[in-house]
């Protein structure tokens, strides 16, 4: 198999996959999630949750993160980032659409909005942001 270019390895990260999240956690091995996420090539990787998640709070204090995101098909490639969090923000209602229409479809995505209740997400939902600093692919092991 080709190595995977920095083109390709953002194309991949791109694409829908659900990703695993990873973040240190003191004391014990680390926390490792599955997570929609969402990335656009040469940009920064980032996740919804609730501020009061501990996904949340672990990100806060680490500061860091790796996410890891796979084919489940032959030829079972995979690309790895880690890197620093960069933004923690209030999550727009746009965000949150585009990340449930990405993973579910339009139509289902508004379904699954709408079970969020008449007020959608809530004021504790926010955007976590990842900037890609190192990469793995499975060419690169």
């Amino acid at each position: 198999m080709a190595k995977m270019t920095p083109e390709a390895r953002e194309a991949f990260l791109a694409a829908r996959h659900v990703g695993v999240l990873s973040v240190a956690e003191p004391g014990r091995g680390p926390l490792t999630v599955p997570i929609w996420y969402g990335y656009t090539p040469g940009g920064e990787v980032w996740v919804w949750t609730d501020r009061a998640s501990r996904k949340a709070a672990l990100l806060q204090a680490a500061g860091r993160a790796s996410l890891c995101v796979q084919d489940e098909a032959p030829p079972y490639r995979y690309v790895s980032i880690e890197g620093p969090v960069t933004t923690i923000a209030p999550a727009t209602p746009a965000a949150i659409r585009a990340l449930a229409h990405r993973y579910l479809g339009a139509a289902e995505g508004d379904t699954f909005l709408a079970s969020l209740g008449p007020e959608g997400p809530g004021e504790t939902d926010i955007l976590i942001h990842i900037r890609p600093e190192r990469w793995l692919t499975m060419e690169q092991e």
